[in-house]
């Protein structure tokens, strides 16, 4: 397999995933460079040109609600989970959980 190839792989199983994270982590209010910060010191290493726009369609998807603020002299767009995006986000984990559960076992043989 290439470098390419597995690159390609990585890239399609991190999708969801940051879909999962992203959603956990707006729990509380962040703005793009505090969410990506935290997301970050979980571990996971994400752009910029893939955070805002994933955030954008979440937001679009009416799953974040947003609010502009006054924070360290200039203002900035917060997003924090809607209600159907907290719906959203019990359910991915519940799916996570499972998948994770099945997976597990599989990937010791």
């Amino acid at each position: 397999m290439t470098t390419a190839q597995l690159d390609k792989m990585r890239l399609e199983l991190r999708r969801g995933v940051l879909v999962l994270a992203v959603l956990s982590s707006l729990k509380t209010p962040h703005y793009g460079y505090s969410l990506r910060k935290q997301l970050q010191d979980a571990g996971i290493d994400i752009d910029e040109g893939t955070l805002y726009p994933l955030v954008r369609r979440l937001a679009d998807q009416g799953l974040l609600d947003s609010e502009w603020r006054q924070g360290e002299g200039r203002e900035r767009r917060y997003y924090q989970l809607s209600e159907v995006g907290a719906d959203l986000l019990t359910q991915l984990t519940q799916e996570w959980q499972q998948l994770n559960s099945a997976l597990g076992p599989l990937l010791e043989h």
